[in-house]
């Protein structure tokens, strides 16, 4: 069956979190030295994990961090956790990380990610962002103004469900009016995004890796699966 509709992750697949070093301004260690880059890093990967578990939890935390990206409350309650877990020195440092965290002008997209919404357009193939998380990512793509070229936005904490649940990707189907057999799901994860292959979708996997170092992921999945002309 030919591709009628195509379903793109958020975080790490279209845009991705990225830190400048305003973010660990007056930031330092409890030993008193300062964060270095690859503790800035982990700090980052933490703060964005989509399936990992980053840090030790207890039933409490484990129960909030499982159940995160349907609660804002729970993932502000489990990511305080992680932050000062990752050396993050005071609650008000944490906060902080995390208010950037929150807001969706403070993501990056990806170097291709504006040529494939607007080749898909071009083709008359609807988009869907289906993500797992806990704000509002419309702002993200209206600031560059690509909103009008996404059909639909099924996110985890408006829907009430997360990926690999199939209520999710049935969402987002039921809102573009295609069935599962035809659509393709592009995703940083196998096991959140590769949840569309039970219900019959085809899958891309693409890495989260920096933005400076993906041109072209994306494009190249739309090559792979026939969506480029």
């Amino acid at each position: 069956m030919a591709i009628e509709a195509v379903l793109f992750d958020f975080s790490g697949t279209l845009f991705r979190l990225e830190a400048d070093e305003s973010w660990y301004a007056d930031l330092t260690r409890p030993d008193g030295r300062a964060f270095d880059v690859d503790q800035k890093a982990e700090i980052m990967r933490r703060m964005t994990a989509p399936v990992d578990h980053v840090t030790d939890f207890d039933d409490a935390t484990q129960y909030a961090w499982d159940h995160r990206d349907l609660e804002p409350a729970l993932h502000r309650k489990v990511m305080m956790h992680v932050l000062r877990e990752s050396g993050v020195p005071t609650d008000e440092d944490a906060e902080r990380l995390y208010a950037r965290l929150l807001d969706p002008l403070e993501w990056t997209p990806y170097p291709d990610s504006e040529a494939v919404l607007d080749r898909l357009a071009a083709q008359g193939i609807p988009v869907a962002v289906v993500s797992n998380i806990p704000f509002d990512t419309r702002p993200s793509f209206a600031a560059r103004g690509w909103d009008r070229l996404i059909g639909t936005f099924t996110l985890s904490f408006e829907v009430g469900a997360m990926k690999p649940d199939p209520e999710i990707f049935h969402s987002a189907l039921g809102d573009l009016g295609v069935p599962a057999e035809a659509v393709l799901m592009i995703g940083d994860s196998a096991e959140a995004d590769g949840g569309a292959e039970a219900l019959g979708s085809r899958f891309a996997l693409v890495e989260a890796l920096p933005t400076a170092e993906r041109p072209d992921a994306l494009l190249a999945a739309l090559r792979r699966h026939g969506l480029m002309e």
